[in-house]
């Protein structure tokens, strides 16, 4: 049995995997641990590259796109480990952060879902800790309050914008970028809803198991390098994902008028940007922010309740 097995999902990133697989390598000394690549449908050479460089990792070839939640409890259902790690392909270890995190967990029992330190290209702060979905958390994303008081713990919330990720501290979410986790939590709640195309899956995780009496915690002491959009797609593709899984989200756990609420605000929150946008695009003559006017514009016209269809 391994401690860890280090699951990947991985579309069209083949340089991004190279380099995320040999800094697991690289950085895990101390920890057994066990690479499970799950492609979905690459057409990049990912799964040549793995068998010329990485002949150990353990590969499973999906014939299409299965999405992120489906794609990783694919590799959950073959994991050995005692700890799972969820790991995006476009992140890199730092300072043997899985080694670091098997000694914490091992030493915290209390913990059953951990993330790490991320850090930017750069080596800038990237924050990764969230909280889960609320009405006033919509609210306050809707109408800006997040950017325009976002070191306040009554508008950073969401976010946890005034949190200086410089301490370890039970959250709410913890990034799907780098997600930790105990064999058991994963048993007790069944692994992701596979409803989750991509985006909102480890928000839905994350609240099951707190539903279920696991916590989630930030820990600083583990850091890690996050790339960030190694498998994006356009631009609507990728907001009109995040928004039919947000609604996903809310129809799943939340009822009656709050319910009701929570889908006004969000489709509030596209209707506000298009002005908005616009408006800044012409002041500042910005055409990255025209296109987002554009893009918010045919947001309002979707049905998030049904597939999204592009």
């Amino acid at each position: 049995m391994s401690d860890v097995s280090i699951i990947i999902v991985n579309y069209n990133t083949k340089h991004l995997l190279d380099a995320c697989v040999e800094s697991v390598v690289q950085q895990t000394r101390t920890a057994r641990f066990e690479v499970i690549v799950v492609d979905n449908a690459s057409v990049d050479g990912s799964i040549e590259m793995l068998q010329r460089k990485h002949p150990a990792v353990h590969v499973v070839v999906n014939d299409s796109n299965r999405g992120f939640a489906a794609a990783n409890n694919q590799g959950i259902a073959r994991a050995t480990g005692r700890y799972v790690l969820l790991l995006n392909s476009d992140t890199i270890i730092l300072d043997g952060a899985i080694d670091t995190l098997v000694r914490l967990m091992d030493e915290h029992r209390d913990i059953g879902i951990a993330g790490c330190l991320q850090l930017n290209p750069d080596m800038t702060l990237q924050p990764s800790c969230r909280s889960f979905p609320s009405l006033w958390n919509i609210i306050t994303e809707a109408t800006f309050l997040y950017k325009l008081l976002p070191s306040t713990r009554l508008f950073g919330s969401y976010y946890l914008s005034f949190f200086r990720h410089d301490h370890m501290r039970e959250i709410d979410v913890v990034m799907g970028s780098f997600m930790f986790i105990r064999r058991e939590v994963l048993n007790d709640i069944q692994g992701f809803d596979e409803d989750y195309f991509f985006y909102t899956e480890e928000t839905d995780l994350c609240f099951r198991a707190r539903q279920r009496g696991h916590r989630s915690f930030f820990c600083p002491q583990a850091r890690i390098i996050h790339i960030g959009g190694g498998s994006g797609s356009t631009t609507l593709w990728s907001f009109a994902h995040l928004h039919r899984s947000q609604y996903q989200f809310i129809n799943k756990h939340f009822r009656g008028a709050e319910n009701v609420a929570m889908r006004f605000m969000k489709r509030f929150g596209i209707l506000i940007r298009i002005p908005v946008y616009l408006l800044a695009s012409l002041l500042t003559w910005n055409g990255k922010t025209f296109r987002k006017a554009v893009v918010h514009v045919r947001l309002a016209a979707m049905n998030f309740n049904e597939p999204i269809r592009l």
